[in-house]
């Protein structure tokens, strides 16, 4: 396994990253490693189900070793890889949804407080989260944890800017609800 100090990790993740694209399969698992909890962690807010993050996180490293090429370091590697794990979990919930099922969980919370709480390795707050609405749930994650600009939220999720702010807000109001209560 590869350890690294961390003023030393861009260097050496530059490199592998490189291996990586090469075709080097135990530079992409120790690339998997380094950045697989935090990949599901990012699918696990964006659809609350551990079941369905999984296969998320799973199809993000597929998706890396094919377009490893296409990652040009003009970004950091972590970037490029959580803009592509977002892309995966929302493209996820779009496959796996009939219209009428969206339409019909518009409104519907992510998971209940009792299957939160089980969620192994999740904060207080990652608890919270994945307890919210679908939408303001992925508009929370992507604006307040990932960073995009509301602008882009709305582009990806097919919702007017507007929208994307007013979940945004609604996702607040509730955990801070939540938080209080708790």
């Amino acid at each position: 396994m590869l350890h690294v100090k961390p003023e030393n990790a861009p260097m050496c993740e530059a490199a592998l990253i490189e291996q990586v694209k090469s075709g080097d399969q135990s530079a992409y698992k120790t690339l998997y490693e380094l950045h697989i909890k935090r990949v599901y962690g990012l699918c696990l807010r964006l659809l609350a189900d551990e079941a369905h993050a999984q296969d998320a996180a799973q199809e993000v490293f597929v998706q890396v070793w094919y377009k490893i090429a296409q990652f040009d370091g003009r970004s950091q590697f972590s970037t490029w890889l959580y803009s592509v794990a977002s892309n995966v979990a929302i493209s996820y919930v779009r496959k796996h949804k009939s219209w009428l099922n969206k339409v019909i969980s518009f409104e519907q919370s992510g998971m209940d407080e009792q299957s939160a709480q089980s969620c192994k390795g999740l904060n207080g707050l990652d608890k919270l989260i994945i307890r919210l609405p679908e939408r303001a749930r992925m508009v929370f994650v992507l604006y307040a944890i990932e960073g995009y600009r509301h602008e882009e939220i709305a582009k990806q999720l097919g919702m007017a800017v507007g929208s994307s702010k007013s979940q945004y807000h609604r996702a607040r109001q509730l955990l801070q609800e939540w938080y209080e209560y708790e």
